[in-house]
């Protein structure tokens, strides 16, 4: 039951005398900050009496006169200037268990007008192995996957692969002049990426060297704006006539400017290490030098790629298997799966037609060569065809849309893509009504970044992003050290074996990556550190794996078979003929919360964010973590609380399980 949604109903009803916009107040629900004071709150009296005219604590009294929900909650009281506090009825708390206890659901409804949903996600350069900024894109969009169909909408998934652009060139232009034809053949995955990262590195070499000469100037130009920054600084300082506000911003004006300037060196150092990575390796210094014109030269394999040409196709049509082959390793690994994957290359045969259609609705304008679509309230237009003929990611995505359109017929598309495109999507949404998207709700689901420990984007020392398989490793391995260290084994009952710990490390170090993104809000940045992600206090997906396991601890225990799903079966049977009771608070708190879950469901489902699951589980487990320590299950005397006590055992190990599941974390029965 969703408790907020109901109350929300019956004040909208209770308001209708007091105003012409019920809907205004209606809302104005929250859980209670504390159980004394009941377990829900409303303090729409407060803003209301301003409009009326009347004291707050008068509307109040008014309003719970009036307010009908003596089915499920005690008398509501109105407690200081206004705030109407409701407590919920023992017998509904007993009913919603019961209910829950019998409802593979948990208790959460579905939609009763399921909408087509397109979730485009991860999307990777296929060519290259993913890294660490495929994670959030990944992650989050497997979650919202899993959770709408859970709500009851038909959601399409859709990996929109990279498979067609300059990292194919980059290829290409690779394996015909570094490559070995015989090594590749025998182990195409590693060498393919080799020949990437050395022609990659070599044309990164290239732009390092260019960039140098105007970093030099910018850095000069930064340190003669700080020279005269910091003597405007200080002139104001001396400067009787000055008002305190206009001396601190120059002195901030000048601290900004000494800021710029080791931002600059940073950048210069950056780009030098690249540079002396090449010069001070001879093999690669005379690689580099024959191959000056490595960028312009991967520009043209990848137009003949474009273009048709039989040889690169070839080897286009060679490589791709192989570079999906380890992709999807990862995605087997993270449990994440696809309904459809259709790349680029897939709609390469339509850009010219979406070029012709906008030119017929009259919306494009030649500029510079260039075809563009001038969008109002934007600085910069949509380039979709560039001089050369080429077409851009804007194109791609256009005819992306059409088929979707054509082929799926969606209520709504969402877009998992970091923030840094959100002016992309803001022009690419504008241009859905002129090709008949007007009736198709359009999302970008943006994200911010995954930073290191020094709070900038988390890269390796050379500059590049850290692969994500190497990050799942360490987690792993870290998880392995955290929750199978000789003391946790030595209380193993039976032993447990080599095999047991690694796939039990497996789980524990792969969902602590998950929700170590999933639980801060996806727009965001946050820091990478597999120690806080791994931990077994705090919020984290250990804790809540650890809390489950606990349950399947104490069930196993009851059964003379150590068979925790028969007991579950007992208890399903016992609580649909006999009472509940309660005879604790924490009892009483943990119920509660576990009738909550649906209201966490449905916070995802509304606000595309992960991070109120995660909100949820870790306080869930923090209920059941205080409730198992105060309130004995096993041995207890009296079978009524053993009983309440056991449901609610089972309870909170299906909700931990099934939340658990929608952010695609697996749990272990032993930890």
């Amino acid at each position: 039951m969703h408790l907020p949604n109901v109350l929300q109903a019956r004040f909208s009803e209770a308001l209708q005398s007091l105003t012409d916009s019920p809907a205004d107040y209606a809302g104005m629900i929250r859980t209670a900050a504390d159980p004394k004071f009941g377990d829900y709150q409303s303090n729409a009296a407060m803003p209301l009496a301003k409009r009326v005219d009347k004291s707050s604590r008068d509307v109040a009294a008014e309003l719970v006169e009036k307010l009908k929900v003596d089915d499920l909650f005690e008398t509501p009281e109105v407690a200081g200037p206004g705030f109407i506090n409701l407590r919920l009825k023992d017998s509904v708390l007993f009913d919603s268990m019961q209910q829950m206890l019998l409802d593979e659901r948990v208790g959460v409804a579905s939609t009763s007008q399921p909408k087509r949903v397109i979730i485009d996600f991860s999307s990777p350069n296929v060519a290259k192995p993913m890294h660490v900024g495929h994670i959030r894109s990944t992650v989050i969009g497997d979650c919202l996957a899993r959770t709408l169909r859970f709500y009851g909408e038909e959601v399409i998934t859709d990996n929109h692969l990279g498979d067609w652009g300059t990292q194919f060139g980059i290829i290409i232009y690779g394996y015909r002049h570094f490559g070995d034809p015989a090594k590749v053949a025998a182990n195409p995955v590693p060498e393919l990426s080799a020949l990437y990262r050395l022609t990659n590195q070599l044309i990164e070499y290239q732009k390092a060297k260019r960039a140098v000469v105007a970093g030099q100037d910018k850095l000069a130009t930064a340190k003669e704006e700080a020279v005269v920054a910091a003597r405007q600084a200080d002139e104001a300082e001396a400067d009787e006539s000055l008002k305190p506000k206009e001396k601190k911003k120059a002195r901030k004006n000048a601290d900004a400017a000494s800021r710029r300037i080791i931002t600059v060196e940073s950048e210069l150092k950056s780009l030098q290490e690249k540079i002396d990575a090449v010069d001070n390796d001879p093999e690669l210094s005379k690689m580099a030098q024959e191959h000056s014109d490595v960028d312009q030269a991967v520009l043209r394999e990848t137009a003949k790629l474009h273009e048709g040409d039989e040889e690169n196709l070839k080897l286009w049509k060679e490589f791709l298997p192989h570079c999906q082959d380890e992709i999807n390793r990862i995605y087997d690994r993270l449990n994440v799966e696809f309904d459809h994957t259709l790349g680029e290359s897939f709609y390469h045969d339509r850009l010219a037609g979406v070029v012709e259609q906008l030119t017929k609705l009259g919306l494009t304008t030649e500029s510079d060569g260039a075809i563009c679509v001038f969008l109002e309230g934007f600085e910069s237009p949509m380039i979709i065809q560039k001089r050369d003929g080429a077409f851009l990611y804007a194109t791609t995505d256009l005819a992306t849309l059409q088929y979707r359109r054509d082929e799926f017929k969606p209520d709504e598309i969402l877009y998992v893509v970091d923030s840094r495109q959100g002016e992309h999507f803001q022009k690419f949404f504008a241009m859905a009504d002129p090709l008949g998207m007007e009736n198709v709700h359009l999302v970008h689901v943006n994200f911010g970044t995954v930073l290191g420990p020094d709070g900038r984007p988390m890269k390796t020392r050379s500059g590049s992003l850290i692969g994500l398989e190497s990050l799942l490793n360490d987690a792993v391995d870290r998880a392995k050290e955290v929750v199978c260290n000789p003391d946790r084994l030595q209380s193993m009952n039976p032993p447990m074996e080599e095999a047991e710990q690694q796939q039990i490390a497996e789980i524990v170090g792969i969902g602590a990556i998950k929700y170590a993104d999933l639980s801060h809000h996806r727009t965001s940045d946050y820091k990478f550190d597999v120690d806080k992600m791994v931990a077994l206090e705090g919020n984290t997906a250990t804790y809540v794996q650890y809390s489950y396991a606990r349950t399947q601890s104490i069930l196993r225990r009851v059964s003379d078979s150590n068979d925790a799903a028969a007991v579950e079966q007992m208890v399903e049977q016992a609580v649909a003929t006999q009472p509940l009771t309660f005879t604790h608070a924490h009892e009483r708190a943990l119920a509660l919360m576990l009738l909550r879950f649906e209201e966490a469901v449905e916070s995802v489902r509304l606000n595309y964010a992960p991070n109120a699951l995660c909100d949820y589980l870790f306080e869930t487990a923090k209920a059941y973590s205080s409730f198992n320590d105060s309130c004995r299950v096993l041995g207890n005397d009296d079978p009524s609380v053993m009983q309440t006590r056991l449901a609610l055992v089972v309870l909170t190990g299906r909700v931990l399980r099934k939340g658990l599941s929608l952010l695609g974390i697996g749990v272990t029965e032993r930890m």
